[in-house]
């Protein structure tokens, strides 16, 4: 986070190596917009420089919005990116199993402190203890449950099943008795897709799609089915791999990963423009209530940066932002901030370079305050 709470609890990465190209000029399209904005272009640059082949962020308020880009969207091409290509949310897909969550909580359905395994008897086996972890502890990653899957059985068809995810990951180590710690879980999310299937009757796919993504009109996002990989167009190449002085040596893995194995915990796809607007709907309590929104809202310690599926960003010029970040093996990562008086700022590289992303924070704080002066 900015100053001294930079940090963001980050999802999944991923890296390999191959094809090289290096800096390439930046297209006389996108030349307005950097004069207007040339604080925040010179920060996209900066960071552009450590990340992938291309970066851009998307950011306004409720009167005006502008995209820059940095760097290219395609390898071999001078191709700025857009607010309206498709990538891979990662982490982000978090804040949406989130919300439904909270929605089953505002229907009684759910209790946040209740045990989880009041709501999946008979899942939890080994070295956890579903009578004991919270719903609450697994939205926050303070359950101890092990980050990642390790071992868990495909379909015939190369697919995950949610139950065999959360079953393979029960003989795993746990990172920490349930909350006495902060470790973040990917395998806590897939568990709270269980929870969305066993109470609504319904996939984590329509679910997420009724509950929130058809409601706010997010016709650019979406949940994908078993076995679909590709992006709607158009949509920006991802791509893995890593730096040798001036030069990147990239591979495209746009379609290399297997979205069910993600599912709850990143697999979903949207366009910056879209993943502004789900997360001004939810500041704006459009999505869940206004009691829920506090609960996601109460930051936990070590640093008080993180909630339920929600991270805190002190701004440099005052105030606070919320959101959270994604990542993919497929080679996109990507960072969405949105503020109480509705300024946003999205952003998305086309490389996941781990190394780079306090610096992704470090554009987007420019954004906001740029948009706020």
């Amino acid at each position: 986070m900015i100053g001294k709470t930079r940090r963001l609890v980050t999802g999944v990465g991923g890296a390999v190596v191959l094809a090289v190209t290096a800096a390439l000029t930046t297209p006389a399209a996108a030349l307005a917009a950097q004069d207007d904005h040339a604080a925040t272009q010179a920060v996209l640059d900066r960071y552009q420089a450590q990340a992938g082949p291309g970066a851009a962020v998307h950011a306004g308020d409720d009167t005006a919005a502008w995209t820059l880009s940095s760097g290219t969207a395609k390898i071999g091409q001078n191709r700025p990116i857009t607010s309206t290509e498709h990538f891979r949310i990662g982490s982000q897909t978090k804040t949406f199993t989130a919300a439904v969550v909270l929605q089953l909580v505002d229907e009684g359905r759910v209790v946040l402190d209740a045990p989880i395994g009041q709501y999946l008897p008979g899942v939890f086996t080994g070295n956890y203890d579903g009578a004991v972890i919270t719903v609450r502890q697994l939205l926050q990653h303070t359950s101890g449950m092990v980050r990642d899957i390790r071992d868990a059985a495909p379909n015939p068809d190369g697919s995950y099943a949610l139950t065999e995810l959360v079953r393979s990951a029960m003989d795993e180590p746990a990172q920490f008795a349930p909350g006495a710690g902060l470790g973040y879980s990917n395998v806590g999310f897939l568990v709270l897709g269980l929870l969305i299937e066993r109470v609504t009757g319904r996939t984590v796919r329509d679910a997420i799609t009724e509950r929130v993504i058809t409601p706010l009109g997010l016709a650019h996002t979406s949940f994908p089915a078993p076995g679909t990989r590709a992006l709607a167009d158009p949509y920006l190449p991802g791509y893995v791999g890593g730096r040798l002085g001036p030069f990147f040596f990239w591979t495209e893995g746009t379609t290399n990963t297997e979205l069910t194995f993600w599912s709850t915990a990143g697999a979903m796809a949207s366009t910056l423009e879209d993943m502004a607007a789900f997360y001004g709907a939810l500041l704006d309590g459009r999505v869940v209530s206004p009691a829920a929104l506090a609960e996601m809202r109460r930051t936990v310690a070590p640093d008080h940066s993180y909630g339920l599926a929600l991270s805190k960003v002190n701004l440099t010029c005052g105030g606070e932002a919320w959101g959270h970040n994604g990542a993919l093996p497929n080679g996109h990562y990507s960072i969405t901030l949105t503020t109480d008086d509705g300024r946003f700022a999205s952003l998305v590289t086309n490389g996941n370079v781990v190394s780079s992303r306090l610096v992704s924070v470090e554009v987007l704080d420019a954004a906001l305050c740029e948009v706020a002066a």
